[in-house]
Order: structure tokens, then C-alpha cells, then sequence
């Protein structure tokens, strides 16, 4: 067996990057193929769906990303929780490059990305809601409270990544982080 020219995860980011720019709709196979550096047909006999394959694999390389990165990061008690949230908050900088970068979800959530894809785009957001709704709890907040606080971060975020990426600046991202920061200290 040849050993594989391009590496999965490279492959996936780049597939992610095409995504979060042009959307389900938008991304073309040439723009796909250029970003991971294969030819269409290494794409199609990695992925025979095609395009909707992609996708689909592109969110669920993301749901594992957060998993790793945000839920087991916020929730490992065996961390103080100041160590744990400020590893947390610098791997969501790291996801958003600072705030230039449009979140997928949001890019999935237009034309048919969200028909093909609401399932995985739920589960997506739900586990990041759930991951600061947790962590929440283990520090002392209502059920209700930390509902509401982890609800209200995951719309900061996506709102200050709109407008970043919009003013092409990462201030309103860097400024919200920092909001977030003080709600769970």
C-alpha cells in the first residue's frame, strides 16, 4: 500500500477552510481539491458521496476537535479550573484564528448545508452549550444558571466572529473573550 501523500487532519482543514468561506453550496470541487492538495478523484475515492461525504466528515473531524479541546479541557477535574478554562479559551482562539475565522457551523447554516446537515450542526453546538453548561456546574452555578450563561457565551462568540471577520479585525472577538472570562471567574 502507498503511503498517503496528504495527511488526514491537514486534509480536513483544509477542506474545513473551503467550507467556512463559501458554505455547502458555494464550495466547488476544484476549491476542495486545491485546499487539500489532492486531485478530484483521490477526493472521490476517499470520499464517494462526494461533496456531502466531505461535509459530513468535515463536521465530525470539528465535534471531536471540540470534544478534545473544549468539553475534556473544561471538565477535567484533575486541572485547577482557572488552568482549565484559560487552556480552553486559547484552543477556541486557536479554532477562530483570533477571530478572522467564520465559524462553520454558521457557514453550514445557510442554503441546503442546513437540510443536509442539521443533525450534525445540533449536536456540534449542543456540545459546546453543554461543555461550558458543565463546567458551570462544577463551580457552583445553577442548573439554570449555568444554562443560561453557557447559552449566552456560545451566542457571543458566534456574534463576535461575524463581526470580526466582517471589520476584518479581531478586537470584538478578543473583547468577548475576555467578557466570557469574567463570567466564569
Amino acid at each position: 500500500m502507498r503511503p498517503q501523500k496528504v495527511q488526514d487532519v491537514e486534509m480536513l482543514n483544509g477542506m474545513m477552510s473551503v467550507f467556512r468561506s463559501k458554505g455547502y453550496e458555494g464550495a466547488s470541487m476544484a476549491e476542495l481539491s486545491y485546499a487539500t492538495g489532492l486531485k478530484k478523484a483521490s477526493l472521490y475515492h476517499r470520499y464517494p458521496g462526494g461533496k456531502k461525504d466531505m461535509t459530513s466528515a468535515v463536521l465530525d473531524y470539528l465535534e471531536s476537535s471540540i470534544y478534545t479541546n473544549v468539553y475534556q479541557v473544561l471538565n477535567d477535574s484533575s486541572k485547577d479550573k482557572v488552568v482549565r478554562f484559560d487552556e480552553t479559551i486559547q484552543n477556541i482562539k486557536a479554532l477562530y484564528g483570533d477571530g478572522l475565522e467564520v465559524c462553520l457551523y454558521r457557514s453550514l447554516s445557510l442554503d441546503n448545508g442546513i437540510e443536509l446537515f442539521g443533525d450534525q450542526i445540533k449536536q456540534g453546538i449542543n456540545l459546546v452549550i453543554d461543555s461550558f453548561k458543565q463546567f458551570g456546574l462544577a463551580n457552583g452555578m445553577s442548573d439554570e444558571e449555568a444554562t443560561q450563561n453557557a447559552t449566552q457565551t456560545f451566542i457571543e462568540i458566534q456574534g463576535s466572529l461575524v463581526l470580526s471577520k466582517g471589520l476584518q479585525i479581531t478586537q470584538p472577538f478578543m473583547n468577548t473573550i475576555e467578557k466570557i472570562k469574567k463570567r466564569y471567574s
